[in-house]
Formats: structure tokens, C-alpha cells, sequence
């Protein structure tokens, strides 16, 4: 599923095809996705200006002039490409319509933005704009990390007398906003700490110390484009690149890539999801 940078690298492709452009024509080609669309939601779409593009954790939300929002989620294989659009020195022409083209958006530009979901776990839906964060999806969300809530005395506090392994609590979208199992790994590598250590357990110091690293790494990826692993692609068709950076995810039985360590990375599963680290480096 995409993470943050992911999803962040897809909001800034879309942002300046939609962002103060008028949807002029909306086609919602089946009922649902992962959850049913909201009623007449073509409807809905035609005619509004999208008057900002943001982003909160793993969720894009573009926001219209009719007072509404419309969040989109990726979902497992969810991809939101472009066409008709000069982009760089090259016009990504309007692509014949797809069997898994499930929601198409064409701009009063000529642009058109289309939501392609083979396995449709992905979701759309639309709110009011004014609630904010009160929609049910992104109520319990916590901060972003590269907000000024997420700092180091917030994350120390956030943890403490944690049982739960720090693996998992930096995947919970409760402590921090948008990291999922890629990112928390190479994170946790960087810093040191096996995934099982327990939260509540680690010294503050190097609790303080996940919040610079966090940044960094989902900056990196960011840079990067993000990681395509399977289904993942840029707005504009491109895929990302930070696979080739990876210093454990994925690299089961590798050469731990730490100067002068003659380790292997090895991988538990914890709560069903792969855990990569190296057994030397990470205490």
C-alpha cells in the first residue's frame, strides 16, 4: 500500500493540473470501490474548482469551491495518472479508456485526471470541507511528521510505558501520521532499535532521536519519487525510485550494507507484516 511519500509525490503531480482548475466533466464508471461513492457524486464534481490540493497521512483531499472535499485513497493498487497534459517536454496524451478506470476526472484545461484500481481497494468519497479532520477516516489520525506537533518531546511522552513493540507503534496512524512497513523499517535500521524492542522500554534519548530520522528517511523517499514495489506509479506514469535505496526492506538474507558489519538482514513477522533488520546493527 503507499505510503506517505507515495502519496505525497502523486498530491504535487496533481497539484498543478487541478489546483485552481475547474472539473468540467466527471465520469463514475461503476457503484464502488473498497465502499460505495457517495450519492450523485459526477454530479457533484462537475463544474467545481478545485481551490487546494493537501495531503493528510496517507489520504489526498482536494478541495472545491462547492464547499466540499474530495478524498481519494489509493488503496493497495490504486493509481491516479494524468493525460492531455504538457508535463516536462512531453504531452501525455489521452490514453484509450482501461478495463480498471473507474473514476475520470477531465478539467476545463483539456487535462484529465483518471483513478485506475484493478484490485479496488482504493476509495473515494466526498466532505464538507469545513469539518475538517472530522471525517471518520482522519479523526484519530495523529500528527504529521513534518509538523511542528511531532517533536521529540511529543513522541517520548506518546510512547511511554508503551508495551507494544516500536515497530508497531510507529505504524499506528494514531502516534504519527503516513509511515507504513517500508519506511518504519529503514527508519528503525538508521536508528539502531530491533523492531520487537518495546516502545515504553527505550531510553528517551533514542525515542528523541526516531523523530529527525523519520523526517529524513520520508524526505529522501519523497526526493526520490517514492518506492514502486508493484502497482505503485507517479501521476505522471514514472515510477519511484527509492527501492534502490533501501538498507533492509526487502533484502531477506543480504549483506547488511553497514561498513564492517559481516551480518545478514533477516525478517520475524510481527501482527502479519514483514519485519527487516539486521541482527548486529539494531539492538
Amino acid at each position: 500500500m503507499p505510503e506517505l511519500p507515495e502519496v505525497e509525490t502523486v498530491r504535487r503531480g496533481l497539484e498543478p493540473v487541478m489546483t485552481g482548475q475547474t472539473i468540467a466533466h466527471a465520469a463514475v464508471n461503476r457503484p464502488d470501490l473498497r465502499w460505495p461513492f457517495p450519492p450523485r457524486m459526477a454530479e457533484r464534481l462537475a463544474g467545481a474548482q478545485v481551490t487546494a490540493l493537501r495531503r493528510r497521512s496517507k489520504y489526498i483531499l482536494a478541495d472545491l469551491s462547492t464547499g466540499e472535499s474530495l478524498l481519494i485513497h489509493l488503496g493497495m493498487s490504486g493509481r491516479i495518472l494524468i493525460s492531455g497534459e504538457m508535463q516536462g517536454d512531453f504531452q501525455h496524451r489521452h490514453p484509450a479508456p482501461a478495463k480498471h478506470d473507474h473514476v475520470v476526472m477531465t478539467m476545463a484545461s483539456g487535462a484529465r485526471i483518471t483513478f485506475n484500481d484493478a484490485r479496488r481497494f482504493g476509495a473515494m468519497d466526498l466532505l464538507e470541507t469545513a469539518l475538517g479532520d472530522a471525517h471518520p477516516l482522519l479523526a484519530a489520525i495523529g500528527p504529521e511528521p513534518f509538523g511542528n506537533d511531532f517533536n521529540e518531546t511529543y513522541l517520548t511522552q506518546r510512547l511511554k510505558g508503551r508495551a507494544t513493540s516500536i515497530k508497531s507503534a510507529l505504524l499506528d496512524q494514531k502516534n504519527v501520521a503516513g509511515l507504513g512497513n517500508i519506511y518504519v523499517c529503514e527508519v528503525l535500521f538508521r536508528a539502531g532499535l530491533h523492531p520487537a524492542r518495546p516502545a515504553g522500554k527505550l531510553p528517551a534519548k533514542d525515542v528523541a532521536g526516531l523523530v529527525p530520522l523519520i523526517r529524513d528517511v520520508l524526505a529522501e523517499a519523497i526526493e526520490a519519487g517514492g518506492s514502486s514495489l508493484r502497482d505503485y506509479r507517479q501521476a505522471d506514469g514514472e515510477l519511484g525510485y527509492f527501492q534502490h535505496r533501501f538498507r533492509t526492506y526487502g533484502r531477506e538474507n543480504q549483506p547488511c550494507t553497514s561498513s564492517g558489519c559481516s551480518a545478514t538482514i533477516q525478517r520475524i513477522v510481527q501482527s502479519g507484516r514483514s519485519s527487516f533488520f539486521c541482527p548486529k546493527c539494531q539492538r
